[in-house]
């Protein structure tokens, strides 16, 4: 059976529009996915970057929970150190009590962006290093028991809570507390079955799981022809190229690459993009499978960073219909 397929969006801020555009375009991709059967979509929380408006991540999912009806939607993550644990079990108690049975919570310990903003947001670095006690503060805080200090809305709500990684920390301590376990192997490739096989070997049944439950993320780029599908995935190509380079902004139209990398340059960001699939559905399916044909995973979060907002849903829409025939 193949793994549950379901849709990461970080809601780009393209070139030349707005971030309330961006989350229309959320709105309509969710809506979109939802119809062709993606199991749960993810927004995740990322800080001082122009090209992605889903920092404030519990009101993004508020807004997209409100736009469907049974997909599930969720954080993929919050960053916890960034937080108090309590407003995080309040807001996501809120989410569950407006939307029950649908709100995910996904937490990571990075800051989410870079160095400088994890000090404007966190004040001093602590939280990265105690991110064990934080988790546990934030499960207790939904457990149905008196406390001194309760969340309200939150006590006693059943909300999956899921431990994110893109190195072996998390998938240690998802395997110790029986948690399921995302992957970012979208732009982490190399230490993929190390972490799946670290969060295998650790795992102990809980009230939570009886058996390890391992999700992984890619990039995918689906277009008609595989010619398409290589021009749509040059967004991501110019996004990962900008980080090396040191430029920040939004969202880039497709471009011929060649004029815009070195072959060093080249070689490094296909390396971090690995797990990157562009191509002819066909094309695109037959790497996925090849993908987890070795691999124990239950589902695949795809994330389709294409510019075009009609090429994007038509993404998503051609690799669900090939992924059922």
């Amino acid at each position: 059976m193949l793994p549950k397929l379901s849709v990461l969006d970080l809601a780009p801020v393209l070139e030349g529009q707005t971030p309330a555009e961006s989350f229309q375009n959320s709105r309509e991709l969710i809506q979109h996915v939802e119809k062709y059967g993606y199991y749960r979509y993810w927004v995740a929380e990322h800080h001082n970057m122009q090209g992605i408006a889903s920092s404030a991540t519990p009101i993004l999912i508020s807004y997209l929970l409100g736009a469907t009806n049974t997909i599930r939607v969720g954080a993929g993550g919050i960053m916890l150190p960034n937080h108090s644990p309590l407003i995080v079990a309040e807001q996501f108690g809120t989410l569950e009590s407006m939307y029950p049975g649908r709100v995910d919570l996904g937490l990571g310990r990075a800051p989410g962006s870079d160095m400088l903003t994890a000090r404007a947001l966190r004040r001093d670095d602590r939280g990265a290093y105690e991110f064990d006690r934080l988790v546990d503060e934030l499960m207790g805080y939904f457990e149905d028991v008196e406390r001194p200090v309760i969340a309200v809305p939150g006590k006693g709500m059943n909300i999956p809570i899921w431990l994110l990684g893109s190195s072996l920390y998390s998938a240690q301590l998802a395997g110790r507390l029986g948690l399921p376990y995302s992957f970012a192997s979208h732009f982490a490739p190399d230490l993929l079955d190390d972490a799946l096989n670290t969060y295998r070997r650790n795992f102990k049944p809980s009230d939570v799981l009886e058996k390890p439950y391992a999700m992984i993320a890619v990039n995918a780029m689906v277009g008609e022809t595989d010619e398409e599908g290589e021009f749509l995935a040059s967004t991501i190509f110019q996004q990962f190229l900008g980080m090396i380079q040191g430029k920040r902004g939004k969202t880039q139209p497709p471009r011929d690459m060649s004029t815009l990398w070195s072959e060093q340059e080249k070689q490094v960001v296909l390396q971090q993009l690995k797990y990157t699939f562009y191509g002819s559905p066909q094309t695109v399916y037959n790497k996925l499978t090849e993908l987890i044909s070795t691999r124990e995973v239950d589902e695949i979060m795809i994330n389709s960073a294409i510019f075009d907002q009609e090429k994007r849903k038509k993404s998503y829409e051609l690799l669900a219909q090939v992924w059922k025939d």
